[in-house]
């Protein structure tokens, strides 16, 4: 279930921006096995915590996530070592493909079925961005919602393709 719960985090992080999200066979990903590699692991039992620091890298798939720590909340014991949530702290940065997400802090909140990426949270797909205040999606009804402050402003650029890569097509 640990590896499921961070996978869900990494998979969801894609899906943030309705702008620039796509299918990328989570059904599929979820099968596969997840490696976590770091400068150190610490548990505890008592506060069913594992954290990873120093260079965390996290690969499943084709997805993988880089962060200073990862920290994996697990329930209560009735539950079984199911993860509650997920926080990726510091020099957040995912990778899938042409798709990369930085922020300076993730959670992936298992309850409320939904990720949020605050601390600076920017989504690139080639030259698309997505930029906001906070990122914040909804896995049951994906949904997303960038959010600003009184400060600044959410960013979407989009660039248009060139006529023969799409086929000329209008959506």
């Amino acid at each position: 279930m640990k590896a499921r719960g961070i996978l869900t985090f990494v998979l969801c992080f894609f899906f943030a921006s309705g702008v620039i999200a796509a299918d990328i066979g989570s059904g599929e990903r979820n099968k596969q096995p997840i490696q976590i590699k770091s400068n150190a692991l610490t548990t505890d039992s008592a506060k069913r915590t594992a954290t990873f620091t120093g260079k965390v890298v996290a690969r499943q798939g084709d997805v993988t996530i880089y962060s200073d720590r990862l920290v994996i909340y697990y329930s209560d014991k009735e539950k079984q070592n199911e993860v509650d949530k997920v926080e990726a702290i510091g020099n957040v940065r995912i990778l899938q493909g042409d798709k990369i997400g930085v922020s300076g802090h993730g959670v992936y909140e298992s309850k409320a079925g939904k990720i949020i990426l605050d601390d600076h949270p920017k989504i690139y797909q080639g030259e698309d961005e997505v930029a906001g205040k906070v990122i914040t999606y909804f896995l049951d009804t994906q949904r997303s919602e960038v959010t600003s402050d009184p400060d600044s402003r959410v960013l979407v650029i989009i660039h248009p393709k060139e006529k023969g890569k799409d086929g000329g097509k209008k959506p």
